[in-house]
């Protein structure tokens, strides 16, 4: 064990979802340790903010465009990545939506939004890079799950159903790469108030049964998750795989 830990120097990360919120914060998180960071999102968001905060820790910033709805962009964008840097060693899975519906309410558009870019984007991201870390024997794939893929939370059974699956291809996707000396590992915070979820919290009631449903009664900020994402990324985690790390100062110990 190094001296200096959880450095990531010389690293090269690919965050998705990285224009706000927990991909950004996960970002500059990466940079602060020592990662060059590619960061991406759908073509119509700005990364200029989180590169411009990324970029203040000295290392490389790579920019592009990727939906992960979109299995060409994926090829893409990884592969833009690669010709940038050579090679990825790390995957931030963070990219995802969350559209609250009662289950009476639920529609097939709103399903397939979900799953198709909560958990299938996800995988097909986990592919592309995979292929590429494969052949160096070393990688760190990170899915950004929830609480509520090990909890039920009323008014998103969509959501919770996406995040569940998120743990489940984690689990798969760690055992069958685990040779290849590739971990793969989810993190499942709490409610963190990013554009997905600040309209709920705006409203007493919600806010109210969240903070009571967290034993140290306060949100999660984008920069606990981020820095549970350095942990997993580093070396010395190279023992933990397959996993899921709750960040929830902890609703699911109930």
């Amino acid at each position: 064990m190094s001296d200096t830990m959880f450095r990531l120097d010389g690293k090269v990360a690919v965050i998705t979802g990285a224009a706000t919120g927990l991909g950004a914060a996960t970002a500059v998180a990466l940079a602060r340790a020592g990662a060059h960071v590619a960061v991406s999102d759908k073509p119509a968001e700005s990364l200029q903010e989180t590169s411009a905060k990324a970029g203040q820790h000295g290392h490389r910033v790579f920019e592009f465009d990727m939906d992960v709805r979109d299995l060409e962009q994926i090829r893409a964008g990884i592969a833009a990545v690669a010709s940038e840097f050579g090679h990825v060693d790390i995957l931030v899975n963070n990219a995802g939506i969350n559209r609250p519906s009662p289950a009476l309410e639920v529609t097939a558009e709103n399903w397939d939004d979900h799953f198709n870019t909560n958990i299938k984007g996800g995988f097909f991201c986990a592919q592309e890079v995979a292929k590429l870390m494969i052949p160096r024997g070393w990688g760190r794939i990170i899915f950004i799950s929830s609480q509520s893929g090990l909890i039920g939370i009323p008014g998103q059974p969509v959501y919770c159903s996406t995040k569940g699956a998120v743990i489940q291809l984690t689990r798969t996707l760690g055992v069958e790469w685990a040779k290849h000396g590739i971990t793969v590992n989810s993190i499942a915070p709490t409610f963190v108030e990013t554009n997905l979820t600040r309209k709920r919290l705006q409203n007493p009631e919600f806010l109210s049964f969240v903070l009571g449903k967290i034993p140290c009664g306060k949100l999660a900020m984008p920069e606990d998750v981020a820095a549970a994402v350095v942990y997993l990324a580093s070396e010395e985690a190279g023992m933990v795989n397959a996993a899921t790390l709750p960040v929830d100062g902890g609703w699911t110990a109930w």
